[in-house]
């Protein structure tokens, strides 16, 4: 191939793939196998550097994969992540290719319906999503907080030429740990509705709980979350508050 005609290749690729990552270490990437997925769990990123691993699978009567995500954040308070978590405006800095996060509704402090609009890939319309999240805090005999998001797309009447999405699916489980440490486990299910070819879905549930538990680890060391004064709507514990009892 002619040295022009392969860069003009290598552009279009990029023009293509839309989203823009971060660059990441090519010796923390696991190399899929030939084999089809299942419905077992396929380990395919571990960042040893930061202690981020990612899988997908592909569940039965699903279109797309599933995926799962584990980190262990050092030196993470967990008030500062609650702060984040609720911050719903400045999504945008931090969450998967997110153009716009506003909040709907509040029900209650554990409660909320939250709208996000999600840039595409090159030649896709982006997409937009009505979320359902629930938060079931801690107690002093469960150390670990849950945020339970579904989709609820009948919440607003469609915004043409946006693609309202079908399923953005999301469990998070944060647990504080010895040192400081707070552990996050996650899983979670994207169906992006109208046609998606599969290469474009792929790549998202293979690299957006990358992204996204990166993101939440950066932004929740920032000062206006671990300094900040407001009150927080429920109580949060700590490793050494279950220690004492």
């Amino acid at each position: 191939m002619p040295k022009v005609m392969m860069v003009k290749v290598l552009i279009l690729g990029v023009l293509i793939s839309g989203w823009h990552l971060p660059v990441l270490a090519a010796n923390d990437d696991i190399e899929e196998l030939q084999a089809p997925l299942t419905n077992e769990w396929r380990l395919v990123k571990s960042d040893r550097l930061r202690n981020i691993k990612t899988y997908v699978r592909l569940e039965d009567g699903k279109r797309y994969r599933s995926f799962r995500a584990e980190m262990v954040m050092d030196n993470v308070k967990p008030e500062a992540l609650i702060r984040l978590i609720l911050d719903f405006k400045n999504y945008p800095k931090w969450f998967w290719e997110t153009r716009e996060a506003k909040l709907l509704q509040k029900i209650s402090d554990t409660e909320y319906y939250v709208y996000m609009i999600h840039d595409a890939p090159y030649g896709l319309p982006d997409r937009d999503v009505i979320l359902h999240a629930v938060v079931s805090p801690q107690t002093t005999t469960k150390p670990y907080l849950d945020l339970t998001i579904k989709a609820a797309p009948n919440y607003l009447p469609l915004k043409p030429p946006l693609v309202r999405m079908v399923a953005e699916d999301l469990f998070f489980r944060f647990t504080p740990l010895a040192n400081g440490q707070l552990k996050s486990e996650s899983e979670g299910y994207v169906d992006p509705g109208g046609i998606v070819p599969s290469w474009a879905a792929n790549f998202v549930q293979r690299s957006a709980p990358y992204a996204v538990a990166l993101g939440a680890l950066r932004m929740a060391k920032r000062d206006e979350y671990v300094n900040s004064e407001q009150a927080l709507p429920f109580k949060v514990y700590h490793f050494s508050d279950y220690l004492a009892q």
